[in-house]
């Protein structure tokens, strides 16, 4: 709490025992796991956050002038994080000098609810809790390798030939959304090289590990980095934005997830088309 709020930690211990101490009752139990709230500390939950949208929408009316200001993070996965978020984020900060844009890169989902995030990039819409979901774009993924590496190894001709080439993949009891089991499209079972991050695993193509099913719009980050068998692997999945139901309230967080939707929508389509003027791949 301390860091999310920008103060010292004995400061919020400090704020907590006046709270508790002008409230008459206990709002967190000290465990040897941490703090769990009590209880009545969780009574206080909805109205606090009542009061928390009310005081940001005030702040919003006065400042709407002045542009979009203050903290925003959004939790991705790291491959929209790796190479898309950062030009998003540049933008939005060049747009508005008061912005502080936070980028959280997590191999798992962002949680909303425990306020993780003020906004989430998923790759499927969660089926699960109080929340609002936006398609933002599709997005295209190919077989890859180095060209120093093809030039070493058997040529490609087939999904068979496959069997004489060093896989680069997810680690399987890590994929943590059905939408990243690449290797399958493949017909591959086994990766010799896995990583539950997809910059790892592009940078093990990279580095001529081996093939790897990769993003297109990370492939121009990766010179000597060519698409294979593009008539036989090409997989489509998407991007979505989360954001909490309360958050529809906050004229300030529309405003910012529709730049960032706006944003990551322009920076993808850029880079596949970098790609595509490239003209790489080898079927």
């Amino acid at each position: 709490a301390g860091r999310r709020l920008g103060v010292d930690a004995s400061t919020i211990g400090r704020r907590v025992a006046r709270l508790e101490a002008a409230m008459g009752a206990a709002l967190f139990l000290k465990t040897p796991q941490g703090y769990q709230i009590t209880p009545e500390g969780a009574r206080l939950i909805a109205p606090a956050e009542a009061a928390e949208q009310a005081a940001s929408a005030a702040a919003e009316a006065v400042t709407r002038e002045a542009g979009l200001t203050g903290q925003l993070r959004i939790g991705a996965p790291d491959g929209c994080a790796n190479y898309l978020l950062p030009q998003v984020a540049r933008d939005l900060c060049a747009a508005h000098p008061g912005l502080e844009v936070q980028i959280v890169a997590l191999p798992r989902v962002v949680n909303l609810t425990r306020r993780e995030a003020d906004m989430a990039i998923a790759v499927s819409p969660p089926d699960t809790g109080r929340l609002v979901v936006q398609r933002l774009a599709d997005y295209r993924l190919h077989l890859a390798g180095h060209r120093d590496y093809l030039a070493r190894h058997p040529p490609l001709r087939g999904l068979e030939d496959l069997r004489g080439h060093r896989m680069i993949g997810y680690i399987p009891d890590m994929i943590f959304d059905r939408e990243l089991d690449y290797l399958s499209a493949t017909g591959v079972e086994t990766a010799q090289i896995s990583s539950n991050s997809v910059a790892v695993q592009m940078q093990a193509v990279r580095a001529g590990a081996g093939l790897g099913i990769v993003h297109d719009f990370a492939i121009p980050f990766a010179p000597g980095v060519e698409r294979v068998l593009t008539d036989r692997v090409a997989l489509k999945r998407s991007f979505w934005m989360i954001r909490h139901a309360d958050d529809r309230a906050s004229r300030r967080l529309t405003l910012l997830a529709e730049a960032v939707a706006q944003g990551l929508r322009a920076e993808l389509a850029r880079l596949e088309q970098q790609l595509s003027a490239t003209g790489d791949g080898r079927t």
